[in-house]
């Protein structure tokens, strides 16, 4: 497996390996979440990629930027388990050189939800996938539905922008309990973790609610926040039921439809 630090190295390297190429594009610190990704391109094709690079376009002024995790070289002995053949792991000046000034941007889809939150962040998230794609230049490229909206967003990039790749995206992993992996669970303390769980328990309220019948998004919502709510640590940003496209949020709830929801806990 090559570790690959710049661009250049990246392409010279991209050139001798074998079609298809897919790509799994991360923040690092990865876990089993990540390893699915990597597991189903080392499927799918003949050669994998795996970028490591923490973006700071992606984070906005109150995010975490500064504390968040990183382990370049335990992620890099999982990936060497997983036979990724060229990890590219780029630095911040070599990704965003002196008077870099474009952007790449998708627009309504990045109004809402997380975008509403966190303005600024998906411009951030768009810009640095488009570059990677241009760099790999793969035939598939791999995302959790984890982050249900950048999964979306990037398929309309890709699709906008006419690129000549697939994307795929596969299935929150989560841990026996039910808390969805992720990097920034290492932030939480123990009674924290558990407060988590209350996150899951709402989503499977929902799912249970509607098998049952209730397809009313407002009545849905409301029993969601209602749980949520009896768990002092949690703190809701916003609980959504949109279309699985357009992520316009339903009166009725009919698929496809995405159930999200952005909690603070602690």
């Amino acid at each position: 497996m090559k570790i690959v630090k710049t661009i250049a190295e990246m392409r010279f390297i991209r050139a001798s390996l074998p079609e298809p190429l897919g790509f799994v594009p991360t923040l690092g610190y990865l876990h089993e979440g990540h390893l699915s990704l990597v597991r189903q391109a080392r499927t799918d094709n003949a050669s994998v990629v795996v970028s490591i690079f923490v973006n700071p376009t992606q984070f906005t002024p109150s995010d975490d930027l500064d504390r968040y995790p990183r382990d370049l070289e335990g992620d890099i002995s999982l990936l060497c388990k997983e036979g990724v053949d060229a990890v590219f792991a780029p630095s911040v000046d070599e990704m965003y050189p002196p008077r870099f000034d474009s952007r790449v941007e998708v627009d309504k889809l990045t109004r809402r939800l997380e975008g509403a939150s966190r303005p600024g962040h998906f411009a951030g998230v768009t810009m640095v996938v488009a570059k990677l794609f241009n760099i790999v230049q793969p035939a598939r490229a791999y995302f959790g539905q984890k982050d249900a909206q950048q999964a979306i967003v990037i398929k309309k990039m890709v699709a906008d922008l006419n690129m000549n790749l697939e994307v795929i995206t596969l299935p929150t992993v989560r841990q026996q309990d039910g808390l969805a992996m992720s990097s920034r669970n290492s932030y939480l303390s123990a009674d924290e973790r558990q407060a988590a769980l209350v996150l899951y328990r709402a989503l499977m309220l929902e799912q249970g609610l509607w098998s049952q019948g209730d397809k009313d998004a407002e009545k849905l919502r409301n029993e969601m926040v209602k749980l949520i709510g009896k768990e002092p640590l949690a703190t809701i940003d916003y609980i959504s039921i949109t279309d699985n496209e357009t992520l316009e949020e339903l009166k009725e709830v009919r698929p496809p439809a995405l159930v999200s929801l952005a909690v603070k806990i602690g």
